[in-house]
């Protein structure tokens, strides 16, 4: 009986690199529709629209005659920047905000997780109801609220006071904080605080060495998050706050405005520079928290 050999064929394969036929070039390479190019020219045309104020900021910060319109400076120059560093004019404000929101903030998070967590372990007939009550109370205006808090700080005496604006603001920052922590907080398998509990852990001990190591990049999200929000507060601080020496950046801001046309371009874009750099500082420092995800992945294994 006469054999085939399949060697040649082999060998004309490995000559040919063994590689498959490529599909054809219309089916490997996908067609750019025109509906795509659409899409991508207009979130193109609506990033510039956010990158030109930024580019406006930093070309007047260095500007000795900057104005309104969009012009490079020749030659660029650091005479707005010795204008406004000062006590008076940017490190007391900015030290002023720094107290307010820092404070707030920090009061916000403690609370904000030590609220979240029954409502993320425990069953509760109130627990819905409360959670509509949490998700109702963030979509309120602060400008709806204002009136009635104003009345009640002059009533107690407490307008023009530092320490009762900071509570305001964490308070007003709290629903959304316990929003986002309860969720935060449903992410961490109850079975490995359960574990804790076995060994003798009470409720608070589960906590703070189990829960919050696990959820700590959703901690630096809502910290951040909370930050940026108070960071940036213009309302609550000028209606509750009299006294200048005791305003924070967002609320000095505005002495570089005029309304007669003698507004300092150069000086208005120089302080908002150095006003962007706590939040920037604030981001950098916990960015790699952002980036570092739930470690879960080997808790439940064994």
């Amino acid at each position: 009986m006469a054999t085939t050999d399949l060697r040649p064929a082999a060998e004309a394969g490995r000559a040919d690199g063994g590689a498959r036929p490529s599909p054809a070039a219309g089916t490997a390479r996908r067609r750019i529709r025109p509906g795509r190019i659409a899409v991508n020219v207009v979130l193109l045309v609506i990033s510039l629209l956010f990158v030109l104020p930024l580019v406006w900021m930093v070309f007047a910060s260095f500007s000795s005659t900057a104005s309104f319109e969009l012009s490079v400076p020749s030659p660029p120059t650091l005479d707005n920047f010795h204008a406004i560093l000062n006590t008076e004019t940017t490190f007391r404000p900015l030290l002023n905000g720094l107290l307010l929101c820092g404070g707030a903030t920090l009061l916000c998070v403690v609370t904000s997780i030590l609220a979240a967590y029954p409502l993320s372990r425990y069953r509760s007939r109130l627990r819905r109801p409360f959670l509509y009550t949490v998700l109702f109370t963030t979509g309120l205006p602060i400008t709806a609220v204002m009136i009635p808090v104003y009345s009640m700080f002059v009533q107690v005496e407490l307008i023009d006071s530092m320490f009762a604006t900071t509570l305001f603001l964490a308070a007003s920052a709290l629903p959304i904080g316990i929003w986002l922590m309860k969720n935060f907080m449903d992410g961490v398998p109850i079975v490995l605080e359960e574990a804790a509990r076995i060994d003798g852990a009470n409720a608070m001990q589960s906590l703070g060495r189990v829960v919050l190591p696990l959820m700590w990049p959703g901690v630096t999200v809502v910290t951040v998050f909370t930050f940026i929000s108070m960071w940036g507060n213009f309302f609550v601080p000028f209606v509750l706050l009299l006294s200048p020496e005791k305003l924070p950046a967002s609320v000095s801001v505005f002495t570089f405005l005029s309304a007669h046309d003698q507004t300092q371009y150069g000086q208005l874009a120089a302080f908002s520079l150095v006003y962007t750099l706590p939040v920037v500082m604030l981001y950098l420092l916990l960015t790699r928290k952002l980036g570092g995800g739930f470690a879960l992945g080997g808790a439940l294994k064994g």
